[in-house]
């Protein structure tokens, strides 16, 4: 698990989370306070596509490759998150 601001570029390298085959998951240094402002907004269908679209990364993280030792297999767990942060951001 990791936790991480809700921020584009935030994960720049293919293989920061090389060979980390337990990150399954990860929390939003934000996340709270997201949640909270998004039901604030008393918008259901938009809140509960936001709510699914922020959970998403724990669904998709545990099947992402993580990479292995050879210089050419840097895993999927860092683009998965980075596709991740910028759909959020595209949806706020």
């Amino acid at each position: 698990r990791i936790t991480i601001p809700l921020k584009d570029n935030m994960i720049p390298d293919d293989r920061a989370f090389r060979g980390c085959a337990n990150l399954n998951s990860v929390d939003l240094v934000e996340g709270v306070l997201l949640h909270e402002v998004i039901t604030a907004l008393q918008l259901e269908e938009w809140t509960n596509d936001m709510n699914v679209e922020i959970n998403s990364i724990n669904q998709i993280l545990p099947t992402a490759p993580a990479g292995s030792s050879y210089a050419w297999d840097f895993g999927l767990k860092a683009e998965e998150i980075r596709r991740w942060i910028r759909s959020v951001l595209a949806k706020l």
